[in-house]
């Protein structure tokens, strides 16, 4: 089956590029919310974008592409981020389906995700957000561009990584004394098509040609 994507709709092409760009990591993305200041509750948004990957090591940088709400508003997420603030992007692992695709619930801006999850937040040492203490990866990250592609248009934000934390659970030194980490105590989630996600399963060890 060959198909012209220049035939389709948006809404098409989108359901058939996220049934065939498999599997997808998920950037499960913390951001303060610009117009709630102070410590009460409802402050941070939380939010899954699967549209993401790493981009460059030098600088080391992350790209996550964000569109709008079904009413046409920005996402709570782009709306922070657009204004060049900081935010933690989370890899979840498989046991946290549930409650990532609960913060994908489309709420009024300013409530938080966080009031209705299982989940803590632990200070990030040496970075001005905090972090969810139950994952083992987490990028402190700031905003340095912003690209508006399209007729929505859909937000391609780079976000330079300027804090890692790794859970000591997860990370080992190989033979080469280099850090390494244990993709399988990760147990990254991934998102597929409609309703899909998935782990990662088996993992398999191949040496590059030389």
């Amino acid at each position: 089956m060959n198909i012209d994507l220049a035939q389709l709709q948006a809404s098409e092409i989108y359901h058939l590029m996220t049934q065939t760009v498999i599997p997808r990591p998920i950037a499960w993305i913390l951001s303060e919310n610009s117009h709630v200041k102070g410590t009460a509750e409802g402050q941070y948004n939380l939010a899954p974008f699967s549209f993401f990957n790493a981009l460059t090591s030098a600088p080391p940088t992350l790209v996550v592409s964000i569109g709008k709400k079904p009413d046409g508003e920005l996402k709570d997420t782009r709306s922070n981020l657009v204004t060049g603030k900081p935010c933690v992007v989370h890899i979840a692992d498989a046991t946290q389906v549930q409650m990532v695709s609960d913060s994908s619930r489309t709420l009024e801006y300013g409530k938080s995700e966080l009031d209705s999850l299982a989940l803590n937040l632990v200070e990030f040492e040496q970075f001005e957000l905090p972090r969810i203490k139950e994952c083992h990866i987490a990028f402190g990250c700031r905003v340095s561009e912003v690209v508006e592609l399209g007729p929505v248009p859909q937000a391609l934000i780079l976000l330079q990584i300027e804090k890692l934390y790794l859970g000591d659970e997860v990370t080992l030194t190989d033979a080469k004394g280099r850090l390494k980490v244990d993709a399988k105590k990760v147990n990254p989630l991934a998102r597929l098509g409609a309703n899909e996600y998935a782990s990662i399963g088996e993992v398999i060890t191949l040496d590059r040609p030389k």
